[in-house]
């Protein structure tokens, strides 16, 4: 299989790019780069929980935002272009209370004009927790 990058991502250059953001206050980290995907985790703790101690529904998708949006921009086909987030839906799966969870993004299709991939959200044993799908608008700068 041949990569889908036209810039090639880095875990370090990721991770940089989201210094001193939401994504590095919720204690998202990269962690993995293949051909076709860009996985990072993400803490269960006092950051990401809701009232109730399991982990914040809104925290997974920004997490699965953050690996869209951070792979769109990764696999643009023109110069002078961005991709941003155009939609945004999430079905939640399982509760998590403590660890870390584990994302991973996939494209689904990547035009253009606009991008869509899927993001599944796991736990360090592999049970699913959340599935996301972003589309993904690619606009001129």
């Amino acid at each position: 299989m041949s990569s889908i990058w036209t810039i090639t991502p880095t875990i370090e250059g990721m991770q940089e790019r989201v210094k001193n953001t939401a994504v590095d206050n919720m204690g998202i980290e990269f962690t993995g780069v293949g051909d076709d995907y860009i996985s990072a985790r993400m803490p269960v703790d006092t950051r990401t929980v809701q009232p109730y101690g399991i982990l914040h529904g809104g925290a997974s998708v920004v997490l699965a935002e953050t690996l869209g949006s951070v792979a769109t921009n990764h696999c643009l086909k023109k110069d002078g272009t961005a991709g941003v987030g155009l939609e945004i839906n999430a079905n939640h799966i399982r509760s998590v209370k403590s660890g870390w969870v584990h994302g991973t993004a996939r494209p689904l299709h990547t035009g253009g004009s606009t991008q869509v991939w899927e993001i599944r959200i796991e736990t360090e044993d592999g049970k699913l927790v959340c599935v996301s799908r972003i589309t993904m608008a690619v606009i001129n700068l």
